[in-house]
């Protein structure tokens, strides 16, 4: 009768034996090196994200020590154990060295390299959290030592691992690789088009980049030719239905606590294509920001400010350039900061301030174009979660 305990839930076809339980020892060898002849002066630190990489490029500053002799020397597919906590990892990380051919590492780490086992197999293994419990049995119950859990490599050896024959080895590692990289190609593309994005709005706004056809200079216009302050109020006509989360720009639900009718129409409406502004400092808006309503017609918290179009606007272009530090920086600079540290705009020194504005149909190509790459950056955003769901479902599923 099998172990169920030992068969995991998600099976390659052809595999159908439960999983053994063997000691790390018994697939492993420990590696206690020295670069007592100085082979390599690549210091290396273990990061939960980026796996084993350079010391001087993760820190920005060499942490080892410039003697370098007394370290353990590791080579490439050899593998490390960090006893140091981080976030998610209560008890460290084990990484294998990819990148490099050979590097250092405190004596603090425990190396080892695999003798009888599948190489990609355990690196799966080890990046899931089923070895995390075995850790925890062995190690010194509540010690840590300058943050470093207290588990002697010889107790650290005798954790049991539950492992497939070599060919389920190979092909568990094997399909979890494969989404790996496609999680790390969509991950680099999502930050090229991130920049691309960014650069694109910095030469724009700057006018150094223009559509084909387009040559006429921006025209200074006061912002109260563009908007005006909305003095509109809920005065029930819409319901706790229609709130709206400047934060995120998305549809809310009230406070249930303030959804009287009396306090309901205290909220501002803020109508499609309206601007909002949204006091709340951080690093990256130091004086507030403003948001586009993208949504459609609803309500907003009375502490909010409203403005409205003059006249029609491409929706896009204004979504877009409110958020251009450049262009509307000097606006936004002209505010107060209320004692809930909120900034506030002074509504007659806004209405006054000159904005640079493109003509209609350069507005149009640029929200057009704009608006389609960020339509590029969600659907990628999109895909690169399912993969990573994808993973973790596996990663769930696939051991035992």
């Amino acid at each position: 009768m099998k172990n169920e305990n030992l068969v995991p839930k998600v099976r390659f076809k052809g595999f159908s034996d439960p999983w053994e339980q063997r000691k790390l020892f018994e697939v492993t060898e420990r590696v206690t090196r020295k670069n007592t002849q100085l082979q390599s002066t690549l210091p290396l630190t273990i990061s939960a994200q980026y796996g084993l990489i350079d010391q001087n490029t993760f820190f920005d500053k060499q942490v080892a020590s410039r003697d370098v002799s007394g370290y353990y020397l590791i080579k490439n597919g050899e593998f490390a154990y960090n006893k140091s906590y981080s976030k998610g990892y209560p008890v460290g990380t084990i990484k294998r060295l990819d990148k490099y051919s050979e590097g250092v590492l405190s004596t603090l780490y425990i190396l080892f390299k695999v003798t009888n086992a599948d190489s990609q197999f355990l690196v799966t293994y080890f990046e899931g959290n089923k070895w995390y419990q075995e850790v925890m049995k062995r190690a010194t119950e509540g010690a840590r030592n300058h943050g470093l859990l207290n588990i002697s490599p010889k107790d650290f050896f005798n954790m049991h691992l539950f492992i497939p024959v070599k060919s389920e080895q190979y092909k568990v590692g094997s399909i979890i690789l494969k989404i790996s990289c496609l999680i790390a190609a969509n991950e680099d593309k999502l930050e090229q088009l991130k920049t691309l994005k960014k650069l694109m709005m910095q030469k724009i706004f700057s006018q150094e980049w223009r559509f084909k056809g387009f040559t006429d200079p921006w025209e200074q216009r006061k912002f109260s030719e563009l908007f005006f302050k909305s003095k509109l109020k809920n005065n029930s006509l819409f319901s706790s239905d229609k709130i709206i989360s400047v934060a995120t720009m998305t549809w809310k639900k009230p406070d249930a606590s303030r959804s009287s009718d009396d306090y309901m129409k205290t909220y501002n409406i803020a109508k499609m294509g309206d601007i909002v502004f949204e006091g709340h400092t951080t690093k990256e808006f130091a004086n507030g920001r403003f948001v586009e309503n993208t949504l459609g017609d609803g309500i907003v918290s009375h502490i909010f400010d409203v403005y409205s179009p003059v006249m029609k606007l491409d929706l896009f272009y204004w979504k877009y350039f409110i958020h251009n530090e450049r262009s509307i920086g000097p606006l936004l600079k002209r505010s107060t900061t209320n004692a809930r540290m909120m900034s506030n705009l002074v509504e007659r020194d806004v209405l006054k301030q000159f904005l640079p504005v493109p003509s209609s149909t350069e507005q149009s190509s640029i929200g057009h174009m704009l608006h389609l790459i960020d339509n590029l950056i969600a659907a990628n955003e999109d895909k690169l979660n399912q993969l990573k769901k994808l993973k973790k479902c596996l990663m769930q599923n696939m051991f035992v």
